[in-house]
């Protein structure tokens, strides 16, 4: 169990804490994939619709160049 979000028994991830997802977007805005997250299948969709969450409602930008 190498995902960050298991270890720590987390269930649901915030969209409003953009700290935490933008370790998971390159630096051209894309969403990183799995192999190079660590993260495991379940938490890898959250992550993936929290940051489009996030994206929608003008928390994080769509292309950070």
């Amino acid at each position: 169990m190498n995902c960050p979000f298991c270890k720590q028994n987390a269930r649901e991830i915030n969209f409003k804490d953009t700290g935490t997802l933008k370790r998971y977007i390159t630096g051209l805005g894309k969403i990183r994939a799995r192999k190079r997250t660590g993260l495991c299948r379940y938490h890898q969709r959250k992550v993936a619709k929290a940051i489009k969450q996030a994206r929608h409602l003008g928390l994080l930008s769509a292309t950070e160049k």
